[in-house]
């Protein structure tokens, strides 16, 4: 039987051939077999374009139900990389599911673009603000080179085909959206959750701005450590304590890891419940009396390199409260403070404590009354009152600073270690904290984070469930959110403080809205070139203007308010999903989160899903030092998008997701089985016209039945897997269909009537109908996933249509397999037989008693059930079986060399049938010869080609 694409047949045959050619009804399309997305994407995205396909959608999908996922807008700042591209790619399957299940499901892209990256980046061109160039030339500047970062990373979006209104996407730069945020800033001041004050937050000294926890990741930092000895004020005292005395100094031991931070150290923080051991040790032939916390002594003496010590005896920290010890290198007292902080983790159980560097130690010192100094200028440099260090910079003062506790006599060891450290995650330097004067969302002064848990608790599904635990850790441990940056080229704070009492003026609310509609029209630059006294009139001169700007997470974290529902394409409040990657869950849907509540009483969000990382074949995560890096680009330019977007569908993005050029092209031959069905099953509907040759489905063959409700009953899965967002499902379930039911099976089967049979028959257009009515529904399986090859197929596809499958929902024309004898669940028995046989026949084959199947005659023994299932499709049996004979004997009358199966009651024999072959079907039949005019060809193809054609029941 021809097979296209098959093999050259011998040149014999092909002479033979030649007079029946004309007569079968041979597979033929202009789909074409290859691919070649790399050139073949782009002409399409063109087209999608000048037809705005994403308007016609949003027309074909006006007055169905709302699916809003709001889009977390990435950093307008460098190419995108393959976390970009996984990131959009899941956005884009959703959006386009959502779509063909009947949903209007709009996406609005968005972009962040204000902050430090980009600040740093038009310095290195122009110099930095206030200095080489006046502020509003610089961040003219950057709004300039924000957007050329947008238009770059937009074109890339777009060229994986990511459908959204790219004309018209979300900036946090553009005047409307900085004046929403504003508007957003107004109404969480109006709530009562805004806060200023002074207390420690992560500050970077590259940056000379407050971060927050959201710009905090942790590397490892190789360290200065030491512990140093803080002498007692009055022995006596203390030794009292202990009810006991040995000889020498008395002096209570720290530990730490930045010795930077002596220098503003005002106190000693003890734990109240934890024991201390006074110590009898001689160090340098010098007899001194060391304070330790119990548990901590041996290996804190072991790291000062003291042997031979003694404990004289113990109280408990409560017992030390209030003693006074001398700062080791300053003529300064620090008292012994009681603090929930300290442990017995590491180090010697007394914490040196800066109220100024720390925020357990600022909670503590405040409970004690104990000010902060403020030693630190914004770059990190000691300020000229600090002795000793003024002028030093904290990354290279440790040395200086140990020398000086050394002269002091007070350093008893240092050593280095290696430890996972606070960075800054755009400039990638170490962090400190520093004590400055500051905006905050409180978590606590209002109930935000109550109410928030309750959110996260009750009102949001989280997708995978875990999400949900680890972003309730974080409210559960998060402290106030420091909102306020010192930066230029950001949202500005539109408040006026009072210059004595430094409170906000009592008409914020009414200057928060006159601000936001100047800058509206202008940009943020309105608010720097407002007069104070236009806005407050005769009251200008007792408030000031602040300076700061915000934290770029409280941009993104209100544009629920600015974006979501302003625009009126979206115009839901909450979105029903947010999706990013698993570092939001500290980040953007934090920031949403707590804004939100703030403002609105509930989340902005009803879903939220994250993915995971990428990692190379191996595991390792991504680095360019690696040289494990692949980016989309390179893809996309090489496979073409559908093969990126095949490998997200089919990888578990709820962990790290493992992408190499091994994977990528094990995804290309995923592809090349997807497509190569697809274009099996359309060659097969040449000169089908669905107007005038569907059968209806009762008048269908019974395998066509089946082959159409196994389609009915995937749909239904591949629906539901892609409402559950299992995209690695819906790949799965459409990719073995293909391999198994489709090419494995149905396909193989109906070749001989598809080919064979006359044109216009019953056989063949039932067939054809089946063909059409599974492509019609795969076509749309796949469209969400492979959007370039969707869209090809549709254009090939027969009969009247829209111009795109984006248009079209589910299909609609499946149905399930009729009652009656011939069920599903007959057909399963069928399929279990007939891979019986096919096991029987490639045994045969490896033998080397036959040839291909069609040699073969087979005998099925069986009884009961089976052999009348069996016996049921008459001469059509061997269609199925894909031999030239097949024939039902009972069980009993098996032969000794009768093959077994794993089918229980079914033995099989295979044996070369002594037929000739038919140059027209290439079956081995009998009679092949005996027709006169006809001698090369079979009785049936005879009738086929001169007679009324056969008739074919079942398959």
């Amino acid at each position: 039987m021809p097979d296209v694409g098959s093999g050259e047949i011998n040149r014999k045959q092909q002479t033979v051939m030649t007079d029946y050619k004309s007569t079968l009804n041979l597979p033929k399309t202009a789909f074409p077999m290859k691919a070649s997305l790399a050139n073949r994407e782009p002409e399409m995205l063109k087209r999608w374009q000048e037809n705005d396909l994403y308007g016609k959608i949003r027309e074909v999908s006006a007055g169905r139900p709302k699916y809003i996922l709001h889009d977390g807008p990435p950093y307008a700042n460098g190419d995108i990389h393959i976390g970009h591209a996984v990131n959009k790619i899941l956005k884009d399957i959703i959006m386009k599911s959502r779509t063909v299940m009947g949903f209007d499901a709009p996406y609005i892209p968005g972009w962040d673009c204000h902050g430090l990256p980009i600040e740093h980046k038009v310095e290195t061109k122009i110099g930095k603000a206030g200095d080489k160039v006046d502020y509003k030339t610089f961040r003219k500047e950057c709004r300039k080179y924000a957007y050329k970062q947008v238009e770059g990373q937009k074109k890339d979006f777009i060229r994986l085909g990511i459908f959204g209104d790219w004309e018209h996407p979300y900036l946090t730069m553009e005047y409307q959206t900085e004046a929403d945020i504003i508007r957003a800033l107004g109404k969480i001041a109006a709530s009562g959750n805004l806060t200023k004050g002074f207390k420690p937050v992560y500050w970077s000294v590259v940056g000379g701005s407050a971060l927050a926890e959201a710009e905090v990741e942790y590397q490892d930092k190789t360290s200065n450590q030491v512990d140093v000895a803080y002498p007692a004020v009055n022995e006596g005292e203390v030794l009292s304590k202990f009810s006991s005395t040995g000889e020498g100094r008395v002096s209570a031991v720290i530990w730490t890891t930045t010795p930077w931070t002596l220098p503003a150290s005002m106190a000693l923080s003890m734990g109240s419940e934890l024991e201390y051991s006074l110590i009898q040790v001689e160090r340098n032939g010098v007899k001194e009396q060391l304070i330790l916390a119990k548990g901590m002594s041996e290996s804190a003496l072991e790291r000062m390199g003291i042997e031979g010590w003694a404990e004289i005896a113990t109280v408990s920290g409560a017992e030390l409260e209030n003693l006074k010890f001398k700062h080791p290198f300053y003529d300064r007292e620090v008292p012994a403070l009681l603090g929930d902080h300290v442990t017995l983790d590491a180090g010697t159980g007394i914490v040196h404590t800066a109220p100024d560097h720390g925020v357990e130690d600022f909670a503590v010192c405040r409970k004690y009354g104990i000010d902060t100094i403020n030693p630190l200028l914004d770059n990190g440099v000691y300020r000229e009152n600090v002795e000793i260090f003024a002028g030093e910079h904290v990354y290279k003062v440790d040395d200086h600073v140990m020398e000086v506790v050394a002269e002091h006599n007070n350093l008893l060891s240092k050593g280095k270690l290696t430890h996972s450290y606070a960075h800054c995650w755009r400039t990638k330097t170490p962090l400190i904290y520093r004590a400055t004067p500051q905006w905050f969302i409180s978590m606590d002064k209002e109930g935000l984070r109550d109410q928030s848990l309750k959110a996260i608790r009750e009102d949001v599904q989280w997708v995978p469930s875990w999400g949900q635990n680890r972003i309730e850790a974080m409210f559960e441990q998060s402290p106030d959110w420091c909102i306020s940056r010192q930066r230029t080229w950001g949202v500005p704070i539109t408040f006026f403080t009072h210059k004595v009492t430094g409170e906000l003026h009592p008409e914020t609310p009414e200057l928060v809205e006159e601000v936001a509609k100047l800058v509206e029209k202008d940009g943020i630059d309105a608010w720097y070139d407002c007069d104070a006294e236009a806005l407050l009139g005769a009251e200008a001169a007792e408030y000031e203007k602040v300076t700061d700007t915000l934290d770029v997470w409280f941009d993104s974290g209100t544009t629920h308010s600015a974006v979501l529902e302003k625009r009126p394409e979206l115009g839901q409040f909450p979105a029903d999903m947010y999706l990013e990657g698993s570092d939001q869950h500290r980040g953007w849907f934090q920031s949403s989160l707590k804004t939100s509540i703030a403002i609105n009483g509930k989340a902005p969000y009803k879903q939220v899903l994250t993915h995971g990382f990428t990692m190379d074949g191996e595991g390792r995560k991504m680095s360019k030092s690696l040289g494990n890096t692949i980016a989309p680009q390179d893809v996309m330019n090489k496979l073409g998008a559908d093969i990126l977007r095949l490998w997200v569908s089919a990888t578990d993005y709820t962990g790290d997701m493992s992408v190499s050029d091994e994977i990528l092209n094990r995804t290309a031959d995923s592809y090349r089985r997807i497509r190569n069905t697809c274009r099996f099953m359309i060659s097969n509907l040449n000169g089908f016209d669905p107007a005038k040759d569907v059968v209806p489905f009762e008048d269908m063959l019974s395998l066509d039945q089946w082959a159409v409700s196994l389609a009915h009953e995937l749909q239904k899965d591949i629906e539901q897997a892609y409402t559950d967002y299992q995209f690695h499902s819906v790949y799965q379930k459409v990719h073995n269909f293909c391999a198994l039911e489709m090419g494995g099976v149905y396909l193989d089967i109906i070749k001989d009537r598809q080919y064979t049979t006359q044109e216009n028959s019953l056989a063949r257009r039932s067939c054809q109908t089946a063909l059409f009515h599974i492509l019609e529904a795969m076509v749309r399986w796949i469209a969400p996933i492979l959007s370039f090859t969707s869209d090809e197929l549709w254009q090939f596809m027969p009969g009247e249509r829209p111009e795109s499958v984006f248009l079209t929902t589910f299909y609609s024309n499946l149905q399930a397999m009729p009652e009656g004898d011939m069920d599903g669940e007959y057909w399963q028995t069928i399929m279990k037989a007939k891979a019986a046989v096919n096991k029987a026949i490639e045994e045969a084959r490896s033998e080397g008693s036959i040839g291909g199947s069609l040699q073969a005659n087979v005998v099925l023994f069986a009884e009961g059930e089976l052999a009348a299932a069996l016996n049921k499709l008459g001469d059509e049996l061997r269609f199925v079986l894909i031999t030239s004979k097949a024939e039902v004997k009972p069980l009993a009358e098996a032969p000794t060399d009768a093959k077994d199966t794993e089918l229980e009651g079914l033995k099989v024999s295979v044996v070369k049938s002594a037929g000739q072959k038919c140059t027209r079907c290439y079956h081995y039949l009998e009679d092949v010869g005996s027709h006169e005019g006809h001698e090369e060809i079979c009785g049936r193809c005879v009738e086929n080609v001169d007679g009324e054609g056969e008739v074919r029941r079942f398959a």
